[in-house]
């Protein structure tokens, strides 16, 4: 199909509301005008949309800051549209250099293999998996071999290669580019081709190597995919990116209770924005709930319902209900149930080696500058002499709201 069958059919309002799905915080759709076409005509003749999603596994771990796009996939599955889940098992060969000054390092089969599996977990989290296309883009890219990869590499010029701002503010600069690097986005853009996609969804910083597939889908005479950009997540301090390096981040694997803890500790300006990117409910069920709050109602509520939401996404229900109390009992100075329990020799032991000891404070220094500010207790009673020492026994030590260990001495 090429863009000329794109035919004008009635926007509805089915198509409006599936329109404000697509918006609800996405950074650009383009072009706009070609979506509704899209969508108009797929409501008219009931035929789902395509609608494509790459991740390369180039990391075992992943937070919810990677979870957006997902998100966002599992909003138009709603819908009623296909989603193909795709992973770049034959790309993370190569490296996307999106964003990178350097040469990215290329992963081995057996990282990449093991790395897609967790994302395939991870994505079944989100997506219905009995409703989701699962492809691995090593399917078409593989059968391609030398002479299809020179067919394809005809179809974009070098100069064109050079706008992208990674390439040419690391040309300018000196720094080296290899030549497989300008192989990425012509392989991205082509599973575009070979899945006939109608929407490609990705993050602000893919965009290039978004508009890549549109440009080659008209080159093999398809109608060509509009692209759909997802912001990056503030992570926890609310003003970077979400990143494990600047320790903001959820990872999706996380204890239900330390999943929950930490959404509650976002700002509540952050809260709304988590709100839009993160939650499943409806624009207007979030309209009231924020009118709520503005009239007076506690923010603490409406973040509770994400934390809950959230939580019970990537373990269970009863898991967030768990965590909800969990909280409530270390808010209250109450002892959750599940602390660790730790065994150490050497009565009487001081206050500052046991919290070391114990993994309650990284060093005694640590331990006694925690005292001094009074957030130590032992058995409810805070301690305010860093010359305590304790005798043998068993006793439940506080560090903060959150940090308990059952510690038994002998």
């Amino acid at each position: 199909m090429n863009q000329a069958q794109v035919t004008n059919f009635p926007v509805t309002e089915r198509v409006q509301e599936a329109l404000a799905v697509s918006l609800r915080g996405c950074d650009e759709l383009i072009p706009q005008d070609e979506w509704v076409k899209k969508l108009a005509r797929s409501e008219a003749t009931g035929t789902p949309l395509r609608i494509k999603l790459g991740l390369d596994p180039t990391a075992p771990d992943i937070h919810v800051g990677h979870t957006v796009v997902l998100n966002k996939m599992r909003q138009l599955q709603d819908l009623g549209h296909t989603v193909i889940f795709l992973i770049g098992d034959f790309t993370s060969m190569i490296g996307d250099p999106s964003g990178r000054n350097t040469t990215r390092p290329p992963l081995t089969a057996e990282q990449i293999k093991a790395n897609a599996e967790t994302y395939r977990a991870q994505a079944d989290k989100i997506l219905d998996p009995a409703k989701t296309e699962l492809r691995y883009n090593s399917e078409w890219s593989d059968p391609l071999g030398a002479r299809g990869m020179i067919q394809l590499a005809a179809k974009y010029t070098v100069a064109r290669m050079m706008e992208r701002n990674d390439f040419h503010d690391r040309f300018k600069a000196g720094t080296s580019i290899s030549v497989h690097e300008f192989l990425y986005p012509l392989m991205q853009g082509y599973d575009s081709v070979a899945l006939k996609s109608d929407l490609e969804l990705g993050g602000t910083d893919q965009k290039f190597n978004l508009l890549m597939g549109r440009h080659l889908q008209a080159e093999y005479g398809q109608e060509p995919q509009c692209i759909l950009t997802m912001p990056l997540l503030e992570g926890l301090d609310g003003v970077d990116k979400m990143s494990k390096s600047k320790n903001n981040y959820i990872g999706v694997t996380e204890e239900p209770n330390t999943m929950f803890a930490k959404v509650l500790s976002i700002s509540d300006d952050l809260m709304w924005r988590w709100y839009t990117l993160l939650s499943f409910r409806s624009q207007a069920e979030i309209a009231v709930l924020k009118q709520e709050v503005e009239g007076g109602r506690n923010p603490k509520d409406a973040k509770v319902m994400l934390a809950k939401e959230i939580t019970a996404r990537f373990h269970t229900a009863q898991a967030a209900d768990a965590a909800e109390q969990d909280f409530n009992n270390r808010s209250k100075g109450g002892v959750p149930d599940d602390i660790p329990q730790v065994t150490l020799s050497g009565a009487p032991l001081g206050i500052g080696a046991l919290l070391k000891s114990a993994g309650l404070a990284p060093s005694t220094s640590e331990a006694n500058r925690l005292i001094d500010g009074g957030g130590v207790r032992v058995d409810s009673s805070v301690v305010s002499d860093r010359g305590l020492k304790l005798e043998a026994g068993t006793y439940v030590v506080q560090v903060g709201k959150r940090k308990f260990a059952k510690v038994t001495l002998g």
